[in-house]
């Protein structure tokens, strides 16, 4: 299988389960909608992907629910859950298993996103013709998409959800002898200020789910303007 496949990490929406720096400016109730509508996006774009898609829930009991998500995916869609240890022993566990069902050129997405647009995904899907791997830097210093034509480095001792993570990321990938291209910055909405920057970012984006999140945003932000008034 050649042509490139989007594999969506996920994890599934519950209260109190990530997204712990949204938590405590928003509370649990929506945070939680914050993070469905998220996913949603990440979904959005699953649809529109023109190849395979994989579809990795955090854990093996979310299976079910992870194939009720695809159901509006009209591409052949494959629901791997994620295996155990931090995100790069589970990215290593995920690559590996994915080449071994014939899958070669890998595109991993997570579901906090959403500026993520079809230009973003054209343009790595041809860098990915020409480098071993190609990354989105996210602007706090991570990365929001991670893209390969071989097999991953060891991942595990990378920095996980800190601001090293891109540059450590890019070292591991060269150091073993892999090319890397890096596409312009995206953003991922881990603290409130990712949130109140996705006003600006969606506001011309006519995609339904990106405008559903616009919206909750926005409500978001005059509820907290209006409790700090």
């Amino acid at each position: 299988m050649t042509e490139p496949a989007l594999i969506l990490v996920c994890k599934k929406p519950a209260p109190g389960i990530g997204k712990q720096r949204l938590t405590a400016r928003l509370g649990i109730e929506t945070t939680q909608k914050v993070a469905d509508a998220l996913l949603a996006c990440a979904l959005e774009d699953a649809c529109d992907w023109p190849g395979p898609v994989v579809i990795a829930p955090a854990n093996v009991e979310d299976v079910e629910w992870a194939r009720a998500l695809s159901a509006p995916v009209t591409s052949p869609v494959t629901v791997v859950p994620q295996g155990t240890g931090n995100l790069g022993q589970r990215l290593n566990a995920l690559d590996q298993t994915l080449r071994a069902q014939g899958m070669k050129q890998l595109v991993f997405i997570g579901s906090d996103s959403p500026g993520l647009d079809s230009a973003d995904y054209a343009t790595t899907r041809e860098a990915l013709q020409h480098a071993d791997i190609v990354l989105i830097p996210a602007r706090d210093g991570g990365v929001v998409l991670m893209a390969n034509r071989y097999t991953w480095p060891d991942l595990s001792p990378l920095p996980w959800s800190s601001d090293q993570l891109g540059a450590a990321l890019i070292n591991a990938c060269r150091n073993a002898r892999q090319t890397v291209k890096t596409l312009r910055p995206g953003t991922d909405v881990d603290e409130m200020e990712d949130l109140v920057r996705l006003v600006s970012l969606l506001q011309r984006d006519s995609r339904p789910a990106r405008c559903a999140l616009l919206e909750l945003t926005q409500n978001i932000i005059s509820t907290l303007k209006i409790a700090n008034a």
